[in-house]
């Protein structure tokens, strides 16, 4: 019989045999009918199998993350008669490639922590362990978290050690992407969910283009210094922020009044405005100094909707800036994936940037 081992992009009619395949290789945490059938019919993905002797042997799914360079291994199968082949690596170097040439440059997995022979597997193909995360499968076994870069390039990569803190509502990711900011400046800060409905109140527009009013830059900011921090806010337009978003004249109207209203008081608490765009570089000097940045962005990239979004700069390299998102609903994804997000340096450029008017703001926040 034929030995030789087959990599091809997933058909549809292979989803029989992957369901069988499914229920061999796993207990809990099952992909169902529906999530193959989605997953076989959409493009931000790898999808590989492998067949051998005809049969099909084991599969990959790496799915690719909108606005972003990331990539995450989701699933991965092997026959149990067919192991110790190499299938494994095989399709794993696959999906590698195929990530590599989507301008992926990252590819991150969970395993559980105690499958020792899976962690060896992604450790002998240059995977690096960079956490835990606790209860993470249905049986409430913890996984270890793993990344590889799948692009070689020269990197000088700086981490921030930051906290995640998910948003409560569709409304406060400016709060939360403070209090990420504020903890890791300082244990002694302490966030909570009362804390961030607390800055929302002192920082919304009360308007927006929709639904509830987002967070002003100079709200977070004054937010931020009543708490014991300093902080500086970047604004490359001195006209009244986000009033173009709103048809109604008296919202508009009252936008303009909020402007004016922290303007006054930025002024009161010397907060520093500089009325310019703010670089890159000025972003990684913040964080090599023990700054954390606060930058405004548009959800465009990763959701198709035109909404500005406060995200928090967690890291650098050569070629991205890292961000804590605080909202996974963003890119319908966990919370795992929006932790230490790769954003490519010249998508952020794109990205860093919300309405017609080409507003771009950031707040540094550092301490007092």
């Amino acid at each position: 019989m034929s030995s030789d081992i087959v990599l091809r992009d997933v058909i549809e009619t292979d989803l029989e045999s992957l369901l069988a395949l499914e229920e061999q290789c796993f207990v809990t945490d099952r992909l169902s009918r529906r999530s193959f059938r989605h997953w076989i019919n959409t493009d931000n993905r790898a999808f590989i199998v492998a067949t051998l002797d005809g049969k099909l042997a084991g599969y990959i799914l790496a799915i690719y993350h909108a606005g972003t360079r990331l990539a995450r291994l989701y699933s991965l199968a092997t026959d149990r008669q067919f192991r110790g082949r190499g299938i494994a690596s095989q399709l794993i170097e696959a999906s590698e490639q195929a990530a590599s040439a989507n301008g992926r440059f990252f590819m991150r997995l969970e395993v559980g922590i105690e499958n020792g022979a899976a962690i060896r597997l992604y450790e002998s193909l240059g995977y690096q362990r960079f956490g835990v995360y606790e209860d993470y499968y249905e049986d409430h076994s913890d996984a270890l978290r793993m990344q590889k870069r799948i692009r070689h390039y020269r990197v000088h990569e700086q981490r921030v050690d930051i906290p995640w803190i998910r948003q409560n509502t569709r409304f406060t990711c400016g709060p939360a992407a403070l209090m990420m900011a504020m903890r890791g400046i300082t244990n002694d800060y302490t966030p909570s969910e009362h804390e961030e409905l607390q800055i929302w109140r002192e920082a919304t527009t009360i308007f927006m283009t929709s639904g509830h009013g987002g967070c002003h830059p100079l709200g977070l900011a004054l937010a931020a210094r009543l708490r014991g921090f300093d902080a500086e806010v970047w604004m490359n337009q001195r006209r009244p922020l986000f009033v173009d978003g709103v048809r109604d004249p008296n919202k508009k109207r009252i936008i303009e009044m909020v402007h004016k209203d922290y303007l006054q008081q930025a002024k009161q608490h010397n907060i520093r405005i500089h009325y310019s765009d703010i670089r890159q570089e000025q972003l990684v000097h913040a964080l090599e100094h023990h700054a954390i940045p606060l930058v405004l962005i548009s959800t465009w990239s990763f959701e198709g909707k035109k909404s500005p979004h406060w995200v928090t700069v967690s890291g650098f390299d050569d070629e991205c800036l890292y961000v804590h998102d605080p909202d996974p609903e963003v890119i319908r994804q966990s919370a795992l994936d929006v932790q230490y997000q790769p954003i490519a340096r010249e998508d952020f450029s794109r990205i860093s940037m919300f309405g017609q008017q080409r507003l771009r703001t950031a707040v540094i926040i550092s301490r007092s």
